[in-house]
Formats: C-alpha cells, structure tokens, sequence
C-alpha cells in the first residue's frame, strides 16, 4: 500500500495541496481551541456533560445544515473558491470570542458562528478538490487533504500544551495564539488555489434544492448517504475522549495530549487508505474502520486509567482514517458533475444530525449511568453499522468507483 498511496503523490494537483494547507492551517486554530475548550466549559463555566453533548452536537449540525444551501449555490453560480474563502474568513473572526467568552451562552454562540463558516466552506471545498484531482486519484486527493487537515489537528494540541506548560496554564491565551494560523489559512487560500474554469459544471436547470433536481442524485448517492448516517450515529465528539483521560486523572494542561494522539493516527492513515481505495476497493476500509471503532468504544469503556485510554483514542484516530476521506471520496464517485457540491451539502446534512443525536445521547447517558454507558452505547451503535454495511455489500462496489 505504501509504494502505491507514494506512486499517487504526483497526480495530485498543487491546488488539492493548496487545499490541504488551507484545512491545516484552520485545524491547527480550531484544536487548539477545542482541545482546552471541554475542561474550559465544565471546570471554569460549571457546564454539565448533557450541556457539553448538546453543544457540540448543535454545533456540528449547524456546519450540516448550512453545507446543504453553501453546496446548492456553488452548483447554481458554478463558483467553489468565493464561497469558501468566505466560510474560512467568517471562522477566522470567530476566533476571538473564545477567549472573550464570560459565560456558557457566550461559547455556544462562538461555536455556532464558527460553525457556520465551516458549513459555507465545506461543501464547495469538497466539489473544489473533485473538480481539480483526476478521477483515478481521487480516492488519494481526498486521503491527502485529509491527512493534512488532520496534522493541523494534532499540531494544535501540541501547541496548546506547551502554551499551558509557559503560561501556568492560561487558557485564553491559547485561545488568542489560536486566531494567527487562522488567519493564515484564508490567505493561503485566497493567494494558492486557483478555480478551474475548464471544470465548472453547468449550471441546473432548476435551483439544486428543487424536489426534481433532489431526484437527480439517484439511487447510488442515497445508499452512500444511509452509510454516512449510520457511520455518524456509531460515534460522537471527540470532547468526550478529552473528559474520559480527566477522569482517570490526566491533568488539565496534558488534556490536548489526547487530540494528539487520535489526530497522529488519524493523519497517517487518511492518506494510504484513500491511495488504497483507487485501486478500486472502497468498503473493505470501511469495514475495518468500524472494526476499529467498535474496539476503541470498548476500551474506553472498560477504562479505569490512563493506558486503556490512549489505546482507545488511538483506535479512534485509526477509525477517522480508515472512513472520513473515503466516505468524502463515495459521495464524489456518485454524484453528478452539475450537483457535486449540492451532493456533499446533502450527505453532510444527513451526517451532521446523525451526530447530534449522538452526541446529544452520549451525554445524556453520561450524565445518568457514567462514562461507561456512553461508550458501550457507541459500541452497540457501531456493530449495528457494522451488520449494515456487510448488507450493502454488492450494492456499495456498484456504487462506488471514480466517474
């Protein structure tokens, strides 16, 4: 797998690179906020883990529910770049109201805003980088933006525990060095990627959000949004691995040590799987992504100190790679040319209030039975996954395949 995802490397075009510099440039911003920002809500604010669920969840459908409208006008004006500097730039503004924030009310907010960005860039980003990478790296191009996405991911923590470690452990100030790559990631963007007019889809008939323009998706889209939902429902935050390590005794200011470690995982497996994927073998990752899921759900479960832990959050970071570029690679294989940001508007949508419910529930339980009952919920959530996506079978090989 190693000398074929390294084979790939020069097909991919230097605006997926582009891309990806954008995404871990914000990333590195935005973990090294939400390593810190779960102890910050509940050791400094007084919020409960339901609260914690809740907004976390909202704030993740929100990204989901604006994705749907940013990806329908991509597809309606035939512009992807526009519409994603302005959901990175909006991100970047929302940057210092974290450290701002007086009260539970004043993060949610916070979060809500930046989620919004995130959700007016998502979608076009998406259909940006199908529109530059050749269809036979397809699968590669997405495990690349991907993986540096994710490097972005696990830097930001990094980051975030040495400025604990200098600063006596001030949090805001980690969330006032968080606004600078920020801020870098929407010039990088405005200056490095450059929008392919020879690819622009035609334009639709009909707004892509009209019920016969909906119907256009087929059949295969479909099947690859029910696996999406499935997928979501078997997991949740990544807050919720932050709160496990505090309770089996990692101090405050090592918290972000556990967004490291997933993230490394995850960055170093997004890459090759997604190589892997082009050769034409897209569920077998996905299999083992769940596989992996469930074991980890199990660990944490069963946790009572800190080694079971890591093993936990490392086998989730192996989940994220094994099926978040790959699912995003699924929805490009089967979505028509003139809809391809409208598609990923849909499947983020229905992904996003999937983890809603998660992590609403998963807060929930934690607050009545404990940690545990989360966990093994998510466990029982991803073996289900599991069983449906073997009855896809020949339907998700039909489906899939770069077009």
């Amino acid at each position: 797998m190693r000398k074929f995802a390294s084979s790939t490397l020069g097909a991919i075009p230097s605006g997926v690179w582009a891309l990806g510099v954008v995404s871990l440039l914000m990333d590195f911003s935005s973990e090294m906020i939400h390593a810190l920002l779960p102890i910050y809500l509940v050791g400094a604010m007084g919020a409960s883990m339901a609260e914690v669920g809740v907004i976390e969840g909202i704030a993740e459908a929100t990204a989901s529910i604006v994705k749907i409208f940013s990806g329908a006008l991509s597809d309606w004006f035939g512009r992807r770049k526009l519409l994603a500097v302005v959901g990175y730039g909006l991100a970047a503004l929302t940057k210092p109201m974290f450290p701002l924030a007086p009260n539970v009310a004043w993060i949610m907010a916070a979060r809500f805003i930046d989620r919004v960005g995130k959700g007016i860039r998502g979608a076009p980003r998406d259909a940006l980088v199908t529109d530059l990478a050749p269809a036979s790296a397809r699968g590669a191009a997405f495990g690349l933006r991907q993986s540096l996405d994710t490097v972005g991911a696990f830097l930001g923590p990094a980051v975030a525990v040495a400025v604990m470690w200098l600063s006596a452990n001030s949090i805001p100030l980690v969330f006032w060095i968080a606004t600078i790559p920020a801020a870098l990631a929407v010039v990088v963007l405005a200056v490095g990627v450059r929008e392919p007019q020879s690819s622009r889809p035609p334009r639709p008939a009909r707004f892509p959000l009209h019920i016969d323009e909906i119907r256009r998706l087929g059949g295969p889209f479909w099947l690859v949004v029910a696996i999406g939902v499935v997928f979501s429902l078997a997991r949740f935050s990544e807050a919720f691995l932050i709160l496990k390590a505090r309770d089996v005794g990692l101090p405050a200011a090592l918290a972000p040590l556990v967004l490291v470690a997933m993230n490394v995982v995850y960055a170093g497996a997004s890459y090759p799987v997604g190589a892997f994927s082009d050769r034409g073998d897209r569920q077998t990752p996905l299999i083992a992504g769940l596989v992996a899921l469930i074991a980890a759900d199990v660990a944490l479960a069963s946790a009572e100190h800190q080694p079971l832990v890591w093993l936990g959050v490392a086998l989730w970071g192996l989940h994220m790679g094994l099926t978040q570029g790959l699912l995003a690679t699924l929805v490009a294989d089967v979505a028509p040319l003139a809809l391809r940001a409208s598609a990923f508007g849909v499947f983020n949508l229905a992904s996003g209030f999937a983890l809603l419910v998660a992590s609403a529930g998963a807060g929930a339980l934690w607050d009545v039975y404990g940690s545990a009952s989360a966990f093994w919920a998510g466990a029982l959530c991803a073996s289900a996954a599991l069983l449906a996506l073997r009855a896809a079978g020949g339907r998700l090989g039909r489906a899939g395949g770069p077009r």
